[in-house]
């Protein structure tokens, strides 16, 4: 039985990851990555949602090299046959901090330095009560938490869930989802047309996206939902 979350997430911290960074700007994009959610919400190296890794790319408790193994942490939740999409920005406001600091030099001899050239950057975050929205398509009932933390600082953010009416599976139609999806968890399983890049790592989005294939509608709904079916996570072009 295919279960689906409508999930909105609203900030109570302001949140920072690097999207890009241009010149001294470093520039949070206001999209969340599925790779990124799916850390935050506590899906990876699970007990809980049978999701564990072996003990050489453990999750939960030390990580020995600052290297992703997004393969090896997301693929369990293949089999278990839950996937997160990325999440829109419903509302949002942005804020720009500046940060500085010395060039601040250290000899043995104690001699004096050459230059004391302040060094500075600019880092556009995501203000507090934004809110995003993401789906989660589960083959079973997911009991997530209600408060989670993302982004470089660990910002806190509160998550809401409402589960949408039972699905119907619709075969080879054409139709159109404006939301982010990560192009290489559907373009295995539907025909991608048309659609708008967002570009950031370490996989770029993309929204707006017209394609073909197997898609969910529902029921007693007032707007014409239509989400891609046979979702996973994928790795390789």
């Amino acid at each position: 039985m295919t279960i689906i979350y409508r999930c909105i997430l609203e900030l109570h911290d302001s949140l920072y990851f690097a999207t890009r960074e241009i010149g001294r700007l470093y520039e949070t994009e206001p999209i969340l990555h599925n790779y990124a959610l799916c850390y935050a919400l506590g899906l990876v190296d699970s007990e809980t949602y049978s999701t564990t890794v072996s003990e050489e790319h453990s999750y939960r408790y030390f990580c020995p090299e600052q290297v992703p193994k997004y393969e090896e942490h997301l693929t369990p939740l293949n089999q278990q046959g839950i996937y997160v999409t990325p999440a829109r920005a419903v509302n949002h406001a942005a804020i720009l901090n500046t940060w500085k600091y010395a060039n601040n030099n250290y000899h043995v001899e104690m001699e004096k330095t050459q230059k004391n050239i302040p060094s500075f950057g600019r880092a556009k975050e995501i203000a507090p009560e934004s809110e995003f929205e993401f789906f989660i398509i589960s083959e079973r009932t997911l009991k997530l938490p209600k408060w989670i933390r993302l982004g470089k600082w660990m910002s806190k953010g509160e998550l809401t869930l409402s589960e949408l009416p039972k699905p119907k599976r619709h075969q080879g139609g054409e139709f159109t989802f404006p939301y982010p999806l990560n192009p290489l968890d559907v373009m295995f399983t539907n025909q991608v047309l048309s659609y708008d890049t967002i570009n950031m790592p370490p996989v770029s989005l993309i929204r707006n996206v017209r394609m073909r294939g197997e898609y969910y509608t529902f029921e007693g709904m007032k707007d014409s939902l239509k989400i891609p079916a046979r979702m996973q996570y994928r790795f390789r072009n």
